[in-house]
């Protein structure tokens, strides 16, 4: 957790210089969108990570019984927004999105989010992080990339046109948490299968101890 958070807030202050330069470079073909950067909703952002982050960094030193239970609560909220919005997308949206995007583009939304999360796990492993920090690294570099899409969409395309072209960035979003969620439960079974396999393992070499010590 504290490594994701540290991760979220360093690349949310470095979008203030590298959503320029990626805006200039994606964007050659769009003057008017080389400048437009928004600096208010990424200092907003670091904002909104940096003082929950302080709140809960407090009450748990100050009021840590208190600690289990705000995490609960905060899980339970997250789950259910996560719910309700994918709920709200796919009724929304859903019938249009065949008519509007191409297969091609589905295929994108699908594969950059995966293709994220593997270069994420990748490169954590060459640099040799432990098995949590490579998950750590392997989700977050996965879940950067809907506010570029979103921000160059609203700043170089007009009001008309822009309609059936944001469906792409949700569409990207809604693949993005279903992936990621995927890749959770995957982990959590491997987890259980192996600390299955840990006290099967276990439980043997303690039988055959008891056997030889009968002896």
């Amino acid at each position: 957790m504290n490594l994701s958070i540290v991760m979220t807030s360093c690349s949310t202050l470095l979008a203030m210089g590298m959503m320029p330069l990626l805006l200039y470079i994606y964007c050659q073909g769009f003057p008017s969108v080389r400048d437009a950067v928004p600096y208010v909703q990424i200092i907003l952002s670091v904002v909104l990570i940096l003082v929950p982050c302080g709140i809960g960094i407090l009450i748990n030193t100050y009021r840590p019984q208190y600690s289990k239970r705000v995490t609960k609560v905060g899980i339970i909220i997250m789950l259910i927004f996560t719910v309700v919005t994918l709920i709200i997308t796919v009724i929304g949206i859903g019938r249009y999105i065949l008519t509007v995007l191409s297969p091609s583009l589905l295929a994108i939304a699908g594969l950059m989010p995966l293709i994220g999360y593997c270069f994420g796990y990748f490169f954590s492993a060459i640099f040799r992080l432990s098995h949590r920090e490579r998950r750590t690294v392997s989700m977050e570099t996965g879940c950067q990339n809907v506010p570029l899409c979103t921000s160059i969409l609203k700043v170089a395309f007009p009001d008309e046109v822009v309609g059936p072209l944001y469906l792409f960035p949700t569409v990207y979003m809604v693949f993005q948490l279903v992936e990621a969620a995927m890749i959770i439960m995957l982990f959590w079974c491997y987890q259980k299968l192996k600390r299955k396999e840990k006290e099967t393992y276990q439980s043997a070499a303690t039988g055959e101890d008891l056997r030889e010590s009968d002896v």
